[in-house]
């Protein structure tokens, strides 16, 4: 399987080397770096081409890197039912970038996008309904951003005076900031089932 994806990879980068930026094989799948211009011309490719065929996009998501220039990586899963094959396309992405949607090729890509934005705040050029979709429209931030704080920025309540939700900004008591960071062994008063063996030798 390893060798037959990296013919894979070799025609990939022989075919459409203004797309990819480099290839590998990791853990039984071929994994792409794409040109951020070029990704919806590759993706419409690696679907038509009949050596691909890879006509299912199962997944995408992004990962948050705040040290790097390139702030995001944006990752996409594709299954080739024809050729029973799986590839992983990566894209580096500025946080000021807009990275071209693929609904056009692939019309399940609305939601995965969407998720992306509302995640992580990165915009897609050319989505049809670019909103949010798993928050609140009025939500501030974005989630799974490393800088996101654990406990959001405001919290929400209904209040029975006004009649209505309320948005508040987070007001944490000085008791929940108190961490000690050992573990549930460490400063235990009690022998845990087992620890008694090793201390009758």
């Amino acid at each position: 399987m390893t060798d037959t994806l990296k013919e894979l990879g070799g025609y990939l980068d022989a075919k459409r080397n203004d797309c990819v930026a480099s290839w590998s094989v990791d853990f039984g799948e071929l994994t792409v770096k794409v040109a951020l211009p070029n990704l919806p011309g590759f993706v419409e490719f690696i679907r038509t081409d009949p050596t691909c065929r890879f006509s299912t996009l199962t997944d995408i998501t992004a990962v948050d890197h705040p040290g790097r220039a390139k702030r995001f990586e944006i990752v996409y899963h594709l299954l080739s039912m024809y050729q029973n094959q799986r590839i992983r396309l990566k894209v580096d992405v500025r946080e000021e970038d807009m990275v071209p949607s693929i609904v056009s090729s692939h019309p399940c890509a609305n939601w995965y996008e969407r998720e992306i934005f509302d995640m992580f705040g990165i915009l897609f050029s050319g989505h049809p309904d670019l909103r949010r979709l798993l928050t609140d429209y009025g939500f501030r931030g974005h989630p799974l951003r490393k800088d996101f704080p654990t406990t959001g920025y405001v919290e929400v309540r209904y209040d029975e005076e006004k009649k209505r939700v309320v948005y508040e900004p987070v007001n944490l008591v000085q008791e929940y900031r108190q961490f000690d960071f050992m573990s549930p062994w460490e400063g235990a008063n009690y022998i845990l089932p087992g620890d008694e063996k090793g201390e009758a030798k």
